[in-house]
């Protein structure tokens, strides 16, 4: 059987990295830690050192950040239509109100 692959935040990997670069435990020692293998460790470290701090983050988070505008924009679309649709009752029981007096 074959293991499920286990998937790293981006916060996850950058402690880990950061703890590699600071040199104060070998690479192994963090690896056996974390459950991860010593290779990972040095491919996130050196995707970070030539990357910087943009290398872990993912097409994801922009989309999160677009998606909570997109709802924002519903949300304020969806008040301001509320606003209108209760003028719009108040007008129409004024106006047949109106129409009865008469």
């Amino acid at each position: 059987m074959s293991k499920k692959r286990r998937v790293f935040t981006d916060a996850t990997k950058f402690k880990i990295v950061i703890e590699a670069i600071k040199g104060q435990r070998q690479i192994s020692e963090i690896a056996s830690d974390y459950e991860v293998h010593p290779n990972q460790i040095s491919n996130w470290k050196k995707q970070f050192m030539e990357k910087g701090s943009t290398v872990f983050s993912t097409k994801k988070d922009s989309q999160v950040v677009e998606l909570k505008n997109n709802e924002e924009d519903l949300f304020k679309k969806i008040g301001k239509q509320q606003i209108e649709l209760d003028f719009l009752k108040k007008s129409l029981k004024k106006w047949e109100l109106w129409k009865e007096e008469k």
